[in-house]
């Protein structure tokens, strides 16, 4: 019977009994300092991957996207109000800037698309969605959903007095499985 540091073991051999013990009992015996490294060093691993795995930006597959992108071109272009409103996250937004985000999104329907794309964020993309912005009557505002795509839309429109175009971007995230247009909410 082996004794380390005043504790009995059976079957094990005590080296270096000089050096402090940084060994822990289990009750199969003793775990080192690099048994319990290595199991965290995996949990740590295991829960990277399941971070990743869960990562907004894989969230949205390319059928959600053209799902996302077509439903809304069909909604705009046949001037279908509560459709484009739908698509809006509007889970503790702000009302006046709801109303705002629902005014802007509608103001051109009926129009016709001539592009509508998700894009990749850019680094200066992604930097803008984090920030807290200035709202209405001083308040405070931020996105309550990290965006993971940039919706891209451009316009085209010719009349008597000739042709206009105009491009318009929002950001959008995913929410429950569905690509959304966050609008903003009060920073608490």
């Amino acid at each position: 019977m082996d004794v380390i540091a005043g504790h009995e073991l059976s079957g094990r051999v005590a080296i270096g009994l000089a050096k402090p013990d940084l060994s822990l009992f289990s009750h199969r015996g003793l775990i080192t300092v690099a048994d319990m490294q290595l199991r965290v060093l995996l949990v740590v691993s295991l829960l990277i991957m399941a971070c990743l795995s869960a990562s907004p930006s894989l969230a949205a597959s390319p059928e959600q996207e053209k799902e996302f992108t077509d439903k809304y071109k069909t909604a705009f272009e046949a001037n279908d109000t509560a459709t484009l409103e739908s698509l809006l996250y509007t889970k503790g937004a702000d009302p006046t800037v709801l109303e705002f985000y629902k005014m802007m999104l509608t103001q051109e329907a009926g129009g016709k698309i001539s592009k509508i794309e998700l894009v990749e964020l850019s680094a200066e993309d992604t930097k803008k969605a984090e920030q807290i912005q200035d709202g209405p009557g001083g308040t405070k505002l931020r996105l309550p959903l990290k965006p993971i795509k940039k919706l891209k839309i451009s316009l085209q429109a010719n009349d008597a007095n000739g042709s206009s175009s105009s491009t318009s971007e929002t950001f959008v995230a995913e929410s429950d499985g569905k690509l959304v247009i966050p609008v903003p909410v009060p920073v608490k």
